[in-house]
């Protein structure tokens, strides 16, 4: 933005001492008929002398009126001071009169011409008006936009006394403020005044300087008049901002702002990680965190792009499913279960599901892995049930799961990698899976195993009500209630999270369901990794 500013006094006026700026007399102390000669300096602590050699001949003071002569003279209010050569008789150290002789100043009017340019727009703009009223006189109120002045009427804007400021004079600052909409549905650009004092009352106040005028005497010799004046020095100073709605600017500020939001993640994030390097860090909203975001479905994702049906698709991942029926289906989803190796264990007398990520090189038994979410209750629905147990049997029944076998009792026959004396053998690694981590009862053997998992009428219910089209006949009633008891069973142990297909079923479970529920050929695939 550029400034241009125009100064008018309408009376009497000295010339401007800085830019943008105008400078009104209030006071005067004349010091008439100076000649160059010798004369006593005015009385002060630095002047007053008793002999010459007070007065160094040749030195001067900063506050000195010239050049000492080296000679003690008398004052004219008969104290002797150094004589210098000056100007004399020198100026007077008197105060400036009061009231100050200019004290109607008060009344002047000064006109500002103020126009501004803006050069990204190419616009230019006054704070005069195409028609301007020259009898109008700025008022905050009733003329806002006049730029006709009274001077006492900027000073009472800016909180000052006039009579008193024009004594020792002082500096006022005239702010014009230009807060510019150019667009054209909503255009203002109209100036706004505010004044204030800018020099100190308290420490050196007010405002002066001294000028002189020369005169040519008869004989040749050089006379003037000295003034020191006072007044009110008036700075005009100019603000401005202009505005245009730009839609490629408005297009980057929403770019920038969206860009914030990835930043809030990540500060999120740091901090999180922070958080677990602290005590913190085992505490169960840590636990759940993790759990939430890394509980990656590498495998659920890869079979979605497997042609098979929901149901079937969800019955072959979940242990041998019906993949003897659908070969074409069948080397996809090994393919899916080659790449993800991601599979859950869960164990009766542990409180906590196990996440096996890699690939197995010994018995799926021993095989360490991820402790990712704490057992969730076991289910038992009434309607499911074919019969209904109390709940002291039931609680007796989780507690003698939860009991490991006494000293000695170790079963006879009982493979190496199981612990409840069911399962049977299997070279496949991902089959040596028990359903106890140590020697107990068997999970197969209790009430409700046998009422939740084996129960035929149980099954037909729950696969009816989810399935309400199926039609089960004697040819295939045995595979789907087998698949389906598979099902039954990873929702009673791992709970109703999204597992089924990557939970895997102990042996003696699986061993039981299929004695329960064979398949007339005898084969059966299984659940396979590789």
């Amino acid at each position: 933005m550029w400034m241009f500013a125009i100064f008018l006094l309408c009376n009497h006026f000295s010339g401007c001492l800085a830019v943008n700026s105008f400078f009104v007399m209030t006071n005067v102390i004349k010091t008439e008929n100076q000649l160059e000669q010798e004369c006593p300096e005015q009385p002060s602590p630095k002047t007053i002398c008793s002999s010459d050699q007070s007065c160094k001949k040749g030195s001067v003071d900063v506050h000195s009126h010239g050049i000492l002569t080296g000679r003690c003279v008398r004052h004219k209010t008969n104290v002797k001071t150094c004589e210098v050569r000056a100007w004399c008789p020198v100026e007077s150290t008197e105060n400036p009169p009061e009231p100050a002789v200019l004290r109607s100043s008060e009344n002047f009017t000064v006109l500002i011409k103020n126009n501004i340019h803006f050069p990204k727009f190419n616009y230019t703009v006054l704070n005069i008006p195409p028609i301007l009223n020259t009898s109008c006189t700025y008022n905050k109120k009733t003329s806002p936009l006049c730029p006709i002045f009274r001077l006492g009427d900027i000073l009472q804007e800016a909180n000052q006394n006039f009579p008193e400021v024009a004594v020792k004079g002082g500096i006022i600052a005239v702010e014009i403020n230009w807060d510019c909409n150019l667009d054209s549905w909503f255009y203002d650009c109209s100036p706004k005044y505010s004044f204030r004092r800018l020099d100190d009352k308290k420490i050196t106040p007010g405002f002066h300087f001294r000028y002189a005028r020369y005169y040519k005497l008869p004989d040749g010799k050089e006379q003037r008049t000295l003034f020191k004046v006072y007044g009110i020095r008036f700075d005009v100073l100019v603000f401005g901002t202009g505005r245009k709605f730009d839609a490629i600017v408005l297009i980057k500020n929403v770019g920038s702002m969206i860009s914030y939001f990835g930043l809030v993640v990540t500060a999120m994030e740091l901090a999180i990680r922070v958080g677990q390097c602290t005590s913190y860090g085992k505490s169960r909203f840590y636990k759940i965190y993790n759990r939430r975001k890394y509980e990656i479905l590498p495998f659920s994702r890869q079979v979605k792009n497997v042609n098979c049906s929901f149901m079937d698709m969800k019955m072959q991942l979940t242990q041998e499913a019906s993949l003897e029926l659908y070969p074409a289906c069948a080397a996809r989803v090994q393919w899916a279960l080659h790449t993800a190796l991601v599979i859950y264990v869960s164990f009766v007398d542990k409180p906590y599901i196990t996440l096996i990520q890699k690939p197995l090189k010994t018995s799926l038994q021993y095989t360490e892995g991820t402790i990712v979410e704490s057992h969730p209750e076991k289910f038992c629905d009434v309607d499911s049930c074919c019969t209904s147990e109390s709940n002291e049997d039931h609680d007796n029944e989780q507690y003698e799961l939860g009991q490991p076998l006494r000293e000695g009792s170790r079963f006879p026959n009982a493979q190496e990698w199981c612990f409840c004396g069911e399962c049977q053998p299997t070279e496949s690694y991902h089959e040596q899976l028990c359903c106890r981590m140590k020697e107990g009862q068997c999970i197969t053997t209790t009430h409700s195993f046998q009422q939740l998992v084996l129960c035929s009428d149980t099954l037909k219910k729950a696969l009816l009500y989810k399935y309400p089209f199926l039609r089960l006949t004697d040819a295939n009633i045995n595979k789907e209630l087998r698949h389906f008891a598979y099902k039954q069973y990873i929702q009673w142990s791992f709970g109703s999270f999204d597992l089924e297909d990557r939970a895997v079923v102990p042996n003696c479970c699986r061993c039981k369901i299929r004695d329960t529920y064979p398949e007339a050929s005898n084969i059966y695939i299984g659940f396979h990794m590789e």
